[in-house]
């Protein structure tokens, strides 16, 4: 069976269950600082299972790409050494929100791997936890798998519920145990079946994870013991790893050995040259180029921080195995369409960005190529040395210097039995402040527990409303009442104030009463659908209750919608004139300004600039109205919508249509773009490897910038004696004027250098048949220096010269020594011994050499002791 087949079967048996088929979401998780990638299929249902979201349905199945490849979930070191581990993979899973429970999950289990995959029954095994009596029931009266097939699992090292079947999503909170299954490749494998000695063979192979979220977990602050307490509504979260369960349908030992990855190995032959199709270097690459593809689908960039760390990581991990495969040219990208054609009908968004994913991995490798193979020089070299350790020093320079990730390093050691001094090289990244911060430090944001109702967002067509306070914070802690002078956070029924989403700030305004004036600096949302009101209470006391007028801002929210509709416009405008690569790679808009972030490859021309601002410009004079719609994710894209990098969507998603742009988005906006005034881009600029910057003005803000430019103008023009118009070209003849005027002062000093030059020479000292001679020429450019000392040279026919320049306080030191002289004296060090004592250094060829110095104080004395420097050595 095919692992296309096996996506689809899933699927459709469980949307016949009445299953809602959810698509894959990204593998960089919405809105969620606390997850480096998307781990697993659950991922998207967090907020769902932590209860502050809920869904129009009760039961969900997907197949969700995965990445296992920084921080905890790391299994990067793995892939290419083991036969089950890889940087990217598809999990299938179903999922039960307070529906059905264990008998449904295991049941229809059972029923998919037996009757629709038709695996043997007899070759399948189920593990439950300890004390989990209601799941073993269903295994062995229910389902009818024999006891002896049933095992239970304790906990480890007798911790309660620490056990390879008992699932927490963190140390306390939603918890309870797992069921898993396992399929016997029978005993030609060695291994032993779950629990005992001999279960990490690979007989017995998990396939199959039921985790069933029964229990709410905390810690007893008294006693500290974990208690469980069970949940209103149990939930199901099932995992099944689609590259394991395909080994196991077509027979094979290894996911390497399926049908998905024999394609893409052999495409890693192809462009390679390796014959051996059993290499393990292949089954990197062909690992590798999954992960890498969906990584930049998905918007993330080879970079030096984070995910794009990360990304540029696994890439060069892939690069280097090529290299060992003799390929050092650029060959990864080339594997894209072979990919496109085993996995871009299951994922469309693969076939639509294929060509830009193409784009970013060839410059990546363009970029990494010029450095692999002196990097791999060094490393050669040292192991030559000690080819039993590689000292820390060695690996942090291949990292600082050629871009070698640490675990690119270790990999190569580990192939050769050696030992890396990984203490060393982290003493030495300490020792490195410009190091690139490591990936995965990622910190949970620190929010406030509430439990209530959600507040009802009004802001779209009112700035102004009454409304009831439903919790009240102070330092992060709930009271029942604020007094004035509070810096507090105040949570409403409903509310009119934006909060702070999708690049767009959070409205500012006031909650008032009689009495009571809160002045509200900031919104933010402390749960997906719950505001929170940051800010102080200038005069009264709020209590929980109380009922409110909260007002928004008025001017501060058309400035900032003015410059979030612009930013729509102006992301269209920029695909219309760089092409359809350009993505949006994170935005900030506020009152002032929009600030854009956007993956290209090179800096905007200012003709590129002026057609962008020109579009914009045009679409605010055609005083189209901004239409929003609220249609289910699917049909929203179908329709052409552009859902953002980093923002997470539901099901049903908000369409903003603004012109002729069309994008997913959730921000306030203008009734109709002549209302954004005028767009002036004011800077635009590279922020990291192929993302680009640009800020941009609207309404009375660009005019204030015209109208000071056109003020700039008119100065310049002015100082110039000329017409604003005729600005340029009368820059143009003062700049020849200047530079008429800099070639005769360089002819004028050049001559008076020549002049004292020819009453230097008979100031020149005969030491042992060497003329020596050491001098200041006033007013000479180090030109004129060079240009003296050479004829100095001709003058005195045998001698060593050291003629020096002060100019606006800093030294210039030529020095020069005939060919018959350089065996005696040498220039380079001459010029040097006088260089120390001005504060500087230098050096150069025997005959001829140049320094220079910051103390000019030390001048005289320097150039005093040059004969007898010259006379110790002549």
């Amino acid at each position: 069976m095919k692992s296309s087949e096996i996506r689809a079967k899933f699927l459709k048996f469980f949307e016949s269950k009445g299953h809602t088929v959810v698509r894959s979401s990204s593998l960089v998780p919405g809105n969620d600082p606390t997850l480096l990638f998307t781990n697993s299929g659950m991922v998207q249902f967090k907020d769902v299972f932590l209860g502050t979201d809920k869904r129009n349905y009760v039961r969900a199945a997907s197949v969700q790409r995965c990445l296992r490849a920084g921080g905890k979930h790391n299994d990067l070191e793995n892939v290419g050494y083991t036969a089950r581990h890889h940087t990217f993979f598809e999990m299938l899973g179903n999922w039960s929100f307070g529906d059905y429970f264990k008998r449904d999950a295991l049941v229809w289990a059972w029923e998919l791997l037996t009757n629709v995959y038709q695996l043997p029954p007899e070759k399948l095994w189920a593990t439950v936890y300890q004390t989990d009596d209601e799941a073993y029931d269903i295994w062995v009266n229910v389902i009818g798998l024999p006891p002896e097939r049933v095992v239970r699992i304790g906990d480890n090292k007798g911790a309660p519920y620490a056990s390879d079947n008992f699932w927490q999503m963190a140390d306390t909170g939603p918890c309870g145990p797992c069921s898993e299954i396992f399929y016997d490749h029978g005993p030609d494998v060695w291994g032993g079946p779950p629990g005992s000695p001999e279960q990490d063979g690979d007989r017995y192979i998990e396939i199959w994870n039921n985790v069933f979220m029964q229990f709410d977990r905390q810690i007893d602050a008294t006693t500290g013991e974990a208690t469980l307490t069970p949940l209103p509504a149990p939930c199901v979260d099932t995992g099944m790893g689609l590259e394991r369960l395909a080994a196991v349908l077509q027979h094979v030992h290894s996911n390497y050995e399926i049908d998905l990855f024999q394609r893409l190995i052999a495409a890693a032959a192809r462009e390679t040259g390796e014959k051996d199709i059993e290499n393990s270097s292949l089954r990197v690459i062909a690992d590798h180029i999954r992960a890498c593809a969906f990584l930049i689908v998905d918007g993330v960039i080879p970079g030096s921080e984070g995910r794009s760390y990360v990304l540029r990581r696994i890439i060069r991990r892939a690069l280097r195995h090529g290299y060992k495969l003799g390929q050092t040219q650029p060959f990864f990208y080339k594997l894209v369409p072979d990919l496109v054609a085993e996995m871009g009908a299951a994922y469309p968004e693969l076939p639509a960005a294929a060509e830009r994913v193409q784009q970013v991995l060839k410059h990546e490798e363009e970029r990494f190529g010029e450095t692999l193979e002196k990097g791999m020089k060094i490393l050669d070299a040292a192991l030559a040395k000690d080819p039993a350790r590689l000292d820390g020093k060695t690996a942090f320079t291949l990292y600082d210097t050629y871009g070698f990730p640490l675990d690119l390093t270790a990999d190569i050691c580990r192939e050769r039995d050696v030992i890396l001094d990984e203490e060393g090289f982290q003493a030495a990244m300490e020792r490195q402040k410009s190091t690139a911060r490591a990936a995965g430090k990622f910190e949970m944001t620190a929010t406030v527990e509430y439990s209530g109702a959600k507040t009802r967002f009004m802001g779209y067509d009112a700035l102004e409303l009454q409304a009831e306070v439903l919790a009240l914070y102070v330092n992060g802690l709930p009271v029942d009442k604020i007094n004035a002078g509070d810096d507090a956070i105040v949570v409403l029924d409903a509310t009119p104030f934006y909060a702070e989403s999708g690049g767009q700030v959070g409205d500012i305004g006031v909650l008032e009463a009689e009495g009571i004036e809160f002045e509200v600096k900031d919104t933010r949302k402390l749960q997906p659908d719950v505001h929170g009101h940051h800010g102080v209470l200038k005069s009264g006391t709020i209590a929980v209750g109380d009922v409110l007028e909260a007002k928004v801002d008025a001017r501060h929210r058309a400035d900032t919608m003015r410059n979030h509709s612009a930013t729509h416009l102006m992301h269209k405008a920029l695909r219309m004139v760089l092409g359809g690569h350009v993505a949006q790679k994170g935005s900030l808009v506020d009152a002032e300004k929009t600030r854009f972030d956007f993956s290209h490859n090179a800096p905007l021309t200012a003709d590129e600039i002026r057609r962008v601002e020109a579009i914009v410009n045009h679409e605010i004079l055609l005083n189209a109205a901004t239409e929003a719609e609220h249609l289910p994710y699917d049909e929203a894209i179908n329709r052409g919508a552009m859902a953002l990098f980093g923002e997470k969507y539901g099901d049903e998603v908000r369409v903003l249509g603004i012109g002729s742009s069309r994008e997913l988005c959730g921000g306030t906006h203008v009734t109709r773009t002549g209302d954004i005034g005028l767009f002036k881009i004011v800077s635009e600029g590279g922020v990291a490897a192929g993302i680009r910057r640009v800020e941009a003005v609207t309404g009375e803000n660009a005019l204030a910038l015209v109208q000071k430019l056109a003020g700039t103008v008119n100065e310049a023009a002015s100082a110039l004696k000329a017409q604003p118009e005729e600005l340029t070209s009368r820059i143009h003849q003062v700049q020849d004027q200047v530079r008429q005027l800099e070639r005769e002062l360089n002819s004028l000093k050049a001559k008076m250098a020549a002049s004292q030059g020819d009453e230097l020479v008979n100031q020149a000292v005969d030491i042992n048949g060497i003329k020596v001679l050491a001098a200041t020429l006033n007013g000479a450019d180090v030109a004129a220096l060079r240009s003296t000392v050479d004829k100095l040279k001709d003058k005195l026919k045998s001698a060593a010269i050291v003629l020096a320049a002060v100019n606006d306080g800093k030294v210039s030191l030529i020095a020069g020594v005939t060919a018959d002289a350089t065996a005696k004296v040498k220039a380079g060090e001459l010029v040097n011994f006088v260089a120390q004592q001005v504060g500087g250094k230098g050096g150069g060829r025997p005959d001829m050499a140049q320094a220079g110095g910051t103390d000019a104080s030390g001048l005289p004395k320097a150039l005093q002791g040059v004969a007898d420097w010259v006379r110790e050595r002549a």
